[in-house]
């Protein structure tokens, strides 16, 4: 008889084990290839600024699953579940079931009146479910969760010179330094005004997503500004080395042509770094990024969320 499912808060000296059950859990290849980074940033890199809870499911010694889930970054009533991974071998004999259950409890515990299925910026791996995670989105549904709102990823192809995503902003460039527009790569020290104008323009979170990207191994920032003064921004690396975003335009730049040239600066860094594909993570704009870099929806996510009652 298979020994019962016991589960228990996972310390930090547990994190290589973590990544190696979400390498063989991840059912999709490009969640699987970054399991390292994605554990890294919803567990180490979340904890330095919020609440985050990490448990294991366990059959005897062995790990055979594992949940991670924070405190929201912008209501403390709310919780997240950033994570949930079971071996394929174990799924469907309740290890997800009594992850998720533990986790709302300790939200509970901490006073949240609420969960979500759903990505909680600036630290996150995924908007949400992905819907080709079919066990995951059943057992949500099962454990009693609403999907309230979809999300989508977009597609860049960086695998040949000629992709439309690579295309040279160097004409670009030039019209806008006849404008008095500068575009470089940002710098640390570019953070100060880099944040400021992204919560003063945009609100949000992306003020967090831009520390995570400007200045870090396997991410970075380029930004457009004239006088001194930022005029926008596009980010990637933030929360995986292969996604793009946060990015952003001041409203009276918009049409200009900046928004374009940021973007394949970035998707440029990102082929150098041995990427083929870029992933532009929640879009909003889809005919932005389709025109600017021929991109194409590909990810789909469910968002769910459930009130924890007594």
């Amino acid at each position: 008889m298979d020994a019962e499912i016991t589960v228990t808060e996972l310390s930090a000296d547990l994190i290589p084990a973590v990544v190696r059950l979400c390498e063989q859990a991840l059912d999709l290849p490009e969640d699987a290839a970054e399991a390292a980074p994605v554990v890294d940033v919803l567990w180490p890199r979340a904890a330095r600024d919020r609440r985050v809870v990490v448990l294991g499911a366990y059959r005897g010694a062995d790990l055979v699953g594992a949940l991670i889930c924070s405190e929201s970054s912008t209501d403390p009533g709310v919780g997240h579940v950033d994570l949930a991974a079971v071996l394929p071998q174990q799924r469907r004999q309740g290890v997800g079931r009594s992850l998720l259950r533990r986790a709302e409890q300790v939200l509970a515990e901490h006073g949240m009146t609420e969960v979500l299925l759903a990505g909680n910026p600036p630290y996150y791996a995924w908007p949400g479910i992905d819907v080709r995670y079919t066990p995951a989105v059943c057992a949500a549904l099962a454990l009693g969760y609403q999907q309230d709102r979809t999300a989508w990823n977009m597609t860049a192809d960086l695998s040949y010179d000629g992709s439309p995503a690579l295309r040279s902003t160097e004409a670009a460039e030039r019209r806008l330094a006849d404008q008095g527009v500068t575009v470089r790569r940002a710098e640390p020290r570019d953070l100060p005004a880099l944040t400021a104008f992204a919560r003063s323009t945009f609100g949000g979170t992306w003020d967090g997503e831009l520390t995570g990207s400007v200045g870090r191994a396997g991410a970075g920032c380029h930004l457009a500004e004239r006088d001194g003064e930022v005029l926008g921004f596009a980010a990637y690396g933030s929360s995986r080395p292969s996604w793009f975003g946060p990015m952003g335009t001041a409203p009276a730049a918009e049409g200009s042509g900046i928004g374009g040239v940021l973007l394949r600066r970035c998707l440029r860094d990102q082929q150098a770094a041995g990427l083929d594909r870029a992933q532009i993570g929640w879009v909003g704009p889809v005919p932005f990024y389709s025109g600017s870099a021929g991109a194409w929806i590909e990810r789909v996510f469910f968002l769910y969320r459930r009130t924890l009652t007594e």
